[in-house]
């Protein structure tokens, strides 16, 4: 079962991290798909259910590999 999430951004300072940020999200486990939107500072997640909190601290940990000071607000 799937689970689609929007979550705000902060701090999330330019449009190639953003693309790097989704591409790097989109490679992990347990996620279907996933949007970030560098305009909005929106991430959007679907991903396993079940798993869902332990897939959204991955991509937590991805964000601030790509953007340290990037914040997910959730």
């Amino acid at each position: 079962q799937s689970m689609k999430k929007v979550y705000k951004l902060e701090n999330l300072d330019c449009a190639n991290c953003a693309a790097k940020m989704e591409r790097a999200i989109n490679k992990l486990d347990g996620v279907n798909a996933a949007s970030v939107s560098f305009l909005s500072q929106r991430l959007s997640v679907e991903a396993d259910e079940s798993r869902f909190e332990e897939i959204m601290d991955a991509v937590a940990k991805v964000c601030r590999k790509v953007e340290p000071d990037c914040k997910i607000l959730r």
